[in-house]
């Protein structure tokens, strides 16, 4: 099925098909020192249980992820199905007319947590550049679960999760 091609698969090809991947999409918010920052990014998982660790990447040359750096922690929030402004007001789909990007969006916390979100409030651990992004590690020190269906994001559009119902055989 895959061809050896002698190299890299060309940009074009690989972003058309990581644009059919469905994942939850999620708003990275830090503050401290470095100031508060927030950003809307799909890449983010689970790392490990034992200890509880999370990985997102964000590109490198940005503000927050210069942020995260320095202020050595971050949260990652999985946004509810009901709130796709937050993710294209994180997304900077609305800094021309909205200066601070928290404005209107409820907080808890030193992370901080979205209010509404499923939150994952973590201690920076490890930070790793690859291409033109890092990949930040943290050790998770709290989560906030809301247990909310979360807001999916493939093919640039925004989506629901639907539960399919498995037949029993």
């Amino acid at each position: 099925m895959f061809r050896d091609v002698g190299g890299l698969v060309p940009r074009e090809k690989f972003i058309s098909a990581m644009r059919g991947v469905a994942s939850s999409v999620t708003v990275v918010t830090t503050d401290g020192e470095a100031g508060r920052f927030g950003a809307t990014v799909s890449a983010f998982s689970s790392v490990s249980a034992d200890p509880p660790t999370v990985l997102v990447c964000l590109f490198a040359e940005s503000r927050i992820a210069k942020a995260v750096t320095a202020n050595g922690r971050f949260c990652v929030n999985v946004l509810p199905e009901n709130e796709p402004w937050i993710a294209d007001r994180f997304a900077g789909r609305h800094d021309e007319r909205v200066v601070d990007r928290f404005d209107g969006v409820a907080c808890d916390g030193d992370a901080p947590v979205i209010v509404g979100a499923t939150g994952f409030a973590c201690d920076l651990q490890q930070s790793i550049r690859s291409g033109s992004h890092l990949i930040l590690i943290g050790h998770v020190r709290d989560v906030v679960d809301t247990e909310a269906p979360p807001l999916t994001y493939r093919a640039g559009s925004y989506h629901r999760v639907v539960p399919q119902v498995i037949a029993a055989e």
